[in-house]
């Protein structure tokens, strides 16, 4: 009962916040604060319904940073309701452009000022991978990417798309490894506490002096560094292994 009253409190308040976010973006438009007050306001109701506690560490490490790639591990689609905690100023995020059509949700994510990419189609994608790096470069604005395209539910991080690290080099912007323990797989929403989510803020990795050659290497590091992070959090929080 408990899982089925969480599931329509939660499309409820999809549609709420949606529906009142809209009119705020439609009065300032692409504005790139709007994604993180949103996250926020997602993440603080999200998270009581589905009775999941946040945990947050070395967040603070994220004031005052610049602008700069974030790296994500993605679960789920409540990863809205947990990430948001987390979400930086003058960020926005990189979402499959078939997000735009999603009732309110969609809508509000566009007018946020978030980055559409048609991943069906290479040039228009590359041509809003190109965009995503002018702001990184002139526009003080960072960029959030779930970096292995697609969720992993929780059970393994996939590998990484090359997007990210190409937008980080190509502006010079350090890369932030944003690591989040797997709740996906260890919460039971069908208790009034259905879990914990940890998430940690790794060191930044600089990328200034890095050229396109050393992509596949900084790939491989970053989800190494990521993927050490989370087993670690899992066997803390979980007692996994």
């Amino acid at each position: 009962m408990l899982f089925y009253l969480r599931c329509f409190l939660i499309a409820l308040y999809l549609f709420l916040v949606g529906a009142v976010g809209i009119l705020v973006c439609l009065a300032r438009p692409f504005h790139p604060d709007n994604t993180r007050w949103f996250a926020r306001i997602y993440s603080w109701g999200g998270a009581a319904i589905l009775g999941i506690k946040i945990r947050r560490h070395n967040y603070g490490s994220l004031n005052n940073i610049g602008p700069c790639v974030y790296v994500v591990n993605h679960q789920h689609n409540f990863d809205l309701f947990i990430t948001g905690r987390v979400v930086a100023k003058r960020t926005v995020t990189v979402g499959k452009k078939s997000l735009r059509w999603l009732p309110f949700f969609g809508q509000l994510y566009w007018l946020a000022g978030n980055v559409l990419i048609d991943r069906k189609n290479q040039a228009r994608s590359s041509a809003t991978v190109n965009e995503a790096t002018q702001a990184l470069m002139e526009k003080n604005t960072s960029i959030w990417v779930f970096a292995e395209g697609t969720r992993n539910r929780g059970k393994n991080m996939l590998p990484f798309k090359r997007g990210a690290f190409v937008m980080a080099i190509e502006a010079g912007v350090p890369i932030i490894p944003i690591c989040v323990s797997s709740y996906v797989r260890n919460m039971d929403l069908h208790r009034l506490k259905s879990g914990i989510a940890d998430i940690r803020i790794l060191p930044p990795i600089m990328t200034d002096r890095l050229t396109m050659e050393d992509i596949p290497q900084i790939m491989k590091q970053c989800w190494e560094n990521m993927k050490e992070t989370i087993e670690a959090m899992d066997r803390a929080v979980y007692s996994v292994g």
